[in-house]
C-alpha cells in the first residue's frame, strides 16, 4: 500500500521528506530530486529517459525527405550514366557505319 505524501520519504535520500511523486515511475522524491518538464514534475532518471526518447524520434517529414533525396540521387546517377553512354556513341566515327574499316 502506498503511503500518503506527508509520510513518504525520498527514494534516493531516505532521511529527507518527500515533496512530490514522479508520475512516470511512481516513486516519491525530495525537492532536490525532482524537476519540472513540460508542466510535469518528474524525477531525474525519468527526465533523462524522456529526453533520450525525444532526441531519438525522427520526424516523419525528415524520413520522407530522405527517401525522396535518395530517389533523386539515383535518378541523377542513372541519367548521367546514359548521358556518358550517349557521348561515347557520338564519338564513333561515321566511317565505322559505312563499313570502311572492314575492307
Amino acid at each position: 500500500m502506498n503511503a500518503p505524501l506527508t509520510q513518504a520519504r525520498c527514494f534516493k535520500h531516505v532521511s529527507r521528506e518527500a515533496a512530490a511523486k514522479c508520475p512516470a515511475c511512481g516513486r516519491f522524491y525530495c525537492r532536490e530530486c525532482v524537476t519540472e518538464h513540460e508542466g510535469r514534475v518528474v524525477c531525474r532518471s525519468c527526465l533523462d529517459a524522456l529526453l533520450d526518447q525525444e532526441t531519438q524520434e525522427t520526424p516523419g517529414w525528415l524520413k520522407a525527405s530522405a527517401g525522396w533525396g535518395l530517389a533523386l540521387a539515383g535518378y541523377l546517377i542513372v541519367f548521367y550514366g546514359f548521358y556518358l553512354i550517349g557521348r561515347m556513341l557520338l564519338r564513333i566515327p561515321s566511317e565505322f557505319h559505312s563499313g570502311v574499316f572492314f575492307e
